[in-house]
């Protein structure tokens, strides 16, 4: 886990009502193994907001050019289903079944605009509404750490599908 993804867990976590499992192994076919049960994906954290109803697979990058992110995400896309049925099966998700399920991706403020850019070239109708937060909003600095409230995103980068 790098630096960024122990403070974006801890933006996450300041929230009450935001339930993460960090390092969430999601596994498209059901195995003991992953390795061996064909794709799966580590993902940073996987967040249950209890507040909004949504699920969130969290995902934190800021290298150069979001090349593994924008991987990242067309893997997702083109295996949406799969990543949403492993996703209830292994976390054992079925009484929130009706949550909807997106990804939120904490990048530099400066990336954003790739960032839609490169969500905007997945094959569309796109299959999953991506929720965008600069990184610098998850600073200790710009929320209260024990009661956030879901509320303190300046950025409104919401990507909405197709």
């Amino acid at each position: 886990m790098n630096h960024y993804e122990n403070v974006v867990i801890d933006y996450l976590r300041a929230d009450r009502a935001v339930f993460v499992n960090t390092e969430c192994c999601i596994q498209v076919n059901p195995g003991h193994n992953p390795d061996k049960t064909g794709p799966h994906w580590y993902c940073d954290a996987v967040a249950l907001d209890f507040r909004a109803k949504e699920i969130y697979l969290c995902e934190i990058s800021y290298a150069v050019g979001l090349f593994d992110l924008r991987k990242r995400l067309r893997n997702w896309h083109a295996n949406w289903e799969g990543v949403l049925a492993g996703l209830r099966r292994e976390c054992r998700l079925d009484d929130l079944a009706s949550w909807p399920v997106r990804p939120w991706l904490f990048v530099p403020e400066s990336s954003i605009p790739l960032l839609k850019k490169r969500l905007s070239e997945l094959p569309q109708p796109c299959k999953f509404d991506a929720k965008i937060t600069g990184l610098e909003e998850a600073q200790p600095w710009r929320f209260s750490n024990f009661n956030r409230n879901g509320n303190c995103e300046t950025v409104d980068s919401s990507i909405k599908p197709g």
